[in-house]
């Protein structure tokens, strides 16, 4: 065997343990939790809409991952923004949206959360987000167990 040719299996072994690493490093372990404010109300204050998008959210998530808990919550104190859905895990990022409507706030949560579960510590990039959480976002709070001197989102 001469040197081209060790380079090129050196290369080539390289090469296929990347492919057997995962895309991203830090992603979040065990269930992604998506909570749902049952208390929300119409900004009027008149309707109740938390129920309906607790069952939207529920249905739309259905069975396709048994690692995502849908779970209702009693306010999550966004009273002027609702329907309000918080999506978390124990080593992610908490996102924490607002405005959300049931069938397109329920449609944009299954494709959040399956990226959120791909995404290093959950932080799911702007541009896999859909509109209706892009600009329904209230809050975006880092997970407690990474806290890096610099305050910068891990890479």
């Amino acid at each position: 065997m001469d040197r081209e040719d060790a380079k090129e299996d050196i290369k080539q072994e390289s090469d296929e343990l990347k492919l057997a690493e995962p895309e991203h490093a830090n992603t979040p372990s065990g269930p992604v939790i998506v909570s749902v404010c049952t208390t929300c109300k119409t900004v009027d204050g008149g309707t109740v809409v938390g129920p309906d998008m607790f069952a939207a959210v529920k249905a739309a998530i259905g069975d396709f991952d048994r690692n995502v808990l849908v779970r209702p919550v009693q306010c999550l104190s966004v009273c002027k923004r609702p329907a309000t859905v918080a999506v978390t895990s124990a080593d992610g990022y908490t996102f924490i949206f607002g405005d959300l409507h049931t069938e397109s706030g329920a449609a944009a949560l299954v494709s959040f959360v399956k990226s959120y579960q791909k995404s290093g510590y959950g932080l799911v990039p702007w541009r896999e987000r859909a509109e209706v959480l892009r600009k329904g976002m209230v809050a975006r709070i880092p997970p407690t167990r990474w806290s890096p001197d610099d305050g910068q989102a891990p890479k």
